[in-house]
This record gives C-alpha cells, sequence and structure tokens, in this order.
C-alpha cells in the first residue's frame, strides 16, 4: 500500500462514492423510465445516445486535458455534472429533458475520465502502474456493489417508489464532488499549456502514437466488438429461469469478486508483467461465454460470474494501466480518451451485433461467436512484445 498517494486515495474514494450514487439506479432505471411513458425503443435510445456521448466525449476532454496541462478542472467538472444530474431525472419526466439528464450524467463521464487516469498515471511509475489502476478499479467496483444492495433494501421497503431514490442518490454524488476539491493539480514543467483543440482532433494522435499503441489498441477494440453489454449475461441468467431479485443478486455477487480481485491482481501484473495478465483475462473470459452458452443451472452461475469478476479485474485497470506506459506522458489523457472514444463505438457495435445473432439464431449462438473471436485477439496480442516504456517518470 505503500506507493497509495493521497491523490490515488482522494481519486478512489470520489470514485467510489460516484460509482454508488449510479449503480443504486442501474436496477430501477429501465423500470422508472417504463412508468414515465418510455417505451423500449426509446429507452434503447436514449442509452445509445449517452453513451456515444460519453465515448466522443472522452477523446475531446482528454486531449484538452493533454493541451492544457491540467487535471483537476476536468475531474471537478465531470463529477458534478453525474452528480447534478441524478436529481434532474426526478425532476422533469419530459422526455426531451430526461434525454438531456441522462446525457448530461454521461457527458460528465466523458470530461473526467481521461484526465482522472493521467492523474493516476502521472501517481505511478511503469514498475506501480497495475496496482495504482487496480486499487482505484477495486474501489470504483465496489460502488457497484454497495449502490444496487442499497436500491435493492430501499425497493423492499418501498417498492414501486422509484423517483425518491434519484433524490438519495444524489448524497453519494455530492460527496465525490466534495471530495473532488481536495485534489490538486501537478504542473509538470515540460508541458506548455494551450487550450486549443478541436473536436476530432484526437484523430490525428493516431497518425503520431508510437506504433506499440495502434497494435495494442487494435487488438483491444477487435476484442470490445465481441465483447457486448453485461445485460446479455444478466438476460440469458433471467432466461434460464432465475427471478428478478437472483439475477440483480449475481450482478452484486460479481461486482464484488471485481473489486476484491483488482488490487491484488494489479500487484501481481507489476510483478510477472500487464501483458501476460491481460491475456489470462481475456483467456477468462472465453471459458466463461462458453459456459453461458450451454448452462442453466444457478449454482453454476455463480461460479461462471465468479470467473467474470476476476476477468474484469485482469483487463479493464489493466489495459488502462498498459495504455500509459506505452504514452508520453504529455499525451497520456490524448492515448486514454482516444482509445476510449474508438471503444464505445465499438461497445454499442458489439451489443447491436450480440442482439441480432441472438435473435437469428439464439443466445448460445451469441456466447459461442465472442468466445471463439476473443481466442483469436489473444493470439494476436501474444505477437506484442514487451512494451518499450515511453512514460516520462514524475517522481
Amino acid at each position: 500500500m505503500k506507493y497509495i498517494t493521497r491523490t490515488v486515495w482522494i481519486l478512489s474514494l470520489v470514485s467510489l462514492f460516484t460509482d454508488i450514487a449510479s449503480e443504486m439506479l442501474y436496477p430501477v432505471m429501465p423500470m422508472y423510465l417504463k412508468s414515465i411513458g418510455f417505451s423500449i425503443v426509446l429507452i434503447g435510445i436514449l442509452e445509445g445516445v449517452a453513451e456515444a456521448t460519453a465515448g466522443m466525449s472522452k477523446a475531446y476532454f482528454g486531449k484538452l486535458s493533454d493541451n492544457s496541462g491540467r487535471r483537476v478542472p476536468f475531474v471537478k467538472i465531470g463529477y458534478a455534472f453525474s452528480a447534478v444530474s441524478k436529481p434532474m431525472m426526478a425532476i422533469f419526466t419530459y422526455p426531451l429533458l430526461i434525454f438531456f439528464s441522462r446525457t448530461l450524467d454521461r457527458f460528465g463521464k466523458g470530461i473526467r475520465t481521461a484526465a482522472r487516469d493521467a492523474l493516476l498515471s502521472d501517481e505511478a511509475t511503469a514498475e506501480t502502474k497495475g496496482q495504482i489502476f487496480g486499487f482505484h478499479r477495486s474501489m470504483d467496483t465496489l460502488g457497484a456493489v454497495i449502490g444496487p444492495s442499497l436500491a435493492l433494501i430501499y425497493l423492499y421497503y418501498y417498492p414501486q417508489n422509484y423517483r425518491i431514490l434519484f433524490f438519495v442518490a444524489f448524497i453519494p454524488g455530492l460527496l465525490a464532488v466534495l471530495a473532488s476539491f481536495l485534489l490538486k493539480d501537478k504542473h509538470p514543467k515540460d508541458i506548455k499549456p494551450k487550450t486549443a483543440a478541436s473536436f476530432f482532433s484526437f484523430i490525428n494522435y493516431w497518425k503520431v502514437s508510437p506504433p506499440e499503441y495502434k497494435k495494442l489498441v487494435i487488438g483491444l477494440l477487435a476484442f470490445t466488438l465481441f465483447n457486448s453489454s453485461d445485460i446479455f449475461l444478466l438476460l440469458k441468467a433471467k432466461q434460464s429461469g432465475l427471478d428478478d431479485t437472483v439475477v440483480i443478486a449475481v450482478y452484486i455477487f460479481y461486482n464484488l469478486i471485481y473489486a476484491l480481485f483488482s488490487f491484488p491482481i494489479g500487484i501481481l501484473a507489476d510483478k510477472i508483467g500487464l501483458k501476460k495478465i491481460l491475456i489470462s483475462g481475456l483467456l477468462l473470459f472465453s471459458a466463461v461465454y462458453f459456459g453461458m452458452s450451454v448452462n442453466t443451472n444457478l449454482y453454476v452461475f455463480f461460479g461462471l460470474f465468479s470467473l467474470y469478476g476476476i476477468y474484469a479485474a485482469a483487463t479493464d485497470g489493466i489495459s488502462t494501466a498498459w495504455i500509459s506506459n506505452i504514452s508520453d506522458r504529455k499525451d497520456t489523457a490524448t492515448a486514454i480518451g482516444t482509445f476510449s472514444g474508438f471503444q464505445s463505438i465499438c461497445t454499442m457495435l458489439a451489443s447491436s451485433f450480440a442482439g441480432l445473432i441472438w435473435f437469428q439464431f439464439g443466445a448460445a449462438a451469441t456466447f459461442l461467436i465472442s468466445a471463439f473471436a476473443t481466442l483469436i485477439v489473444v493470439l494476436y496480442l501474444l505477437t506484442i512484445r514487451k512494451p518499450k516504456t515511453l512514460i516520462k517518470e514524475s517522481h
């Protein structure tokens, strides 16, 4: 724990509070939207627009953060937007205002993500990236355990009273904003502040980015194209006969495993290599999807979601750490934001492909195709040599 600095602790607590707020609403969002007149199609459009906003804005604000040489303002504003969006969704029920509120939440995520990850990267050396990002991811995901658990308790006593929950979610969101004011920017001497940046200027980074970055990102994006929303995993569990409460319990259990394993896996990654851990995680993903294609047993589902939690711990923060290690520190936010922007587009395509395959050929085909495609990505990543670290140490 000696490498976990004050800044890392603050960012981790901010993410914890924010995820409690967001994940508290995750189980009730579709039900609430339907209760105020949204159709399934409109809900799908809403989520698509919101995620597209988050994805594209991550790239732009990552570039803007690098150009300005500052991180903290983007972190503060991003978390503030997400916090105020929660009560707005309860106050405004007109569809256009709901779209605005939901998009504001995702826009906030887009503003803060690359700058926050760059700030984490600045607190680490090349040898401690795994544990720094792993610790942050662990705290972040702990919020995804606490949030839905609080929602279940609330709905037990106040069933179908969804609107109040949005006001309750504002409390941890506000705590996150207040905690973000404890952060301070470091001003690296080798960065000359310049604020101008066009919305698509991040595309220029791809042209000048290191070959190692391009090769890694191509592999990660290829995997993303076959890594559809976790909703499909929950839908498979529901289709196999599990009731709503058990499905949510399985989701909470997955996040608990994810939270518990992120930090120790990060420490292990620093010792044996980020590449080995990432590939091991992808192999676990493939195994889980093979299992999902045939399983209908409740206990096996809990086992598969356990492995899925370990997969997430071994890939999410680890991939970001790897990207930051092969990017110059002055371009860290741009590198992460560019990947996140392309990743969001691929995620939307992946869920669309999965839905079409599920509709045409059934659930088993959806999971089997993803499992086989992931094995091909693993073979591709095995061809990438151990990266030459480009980061300039900040310590």
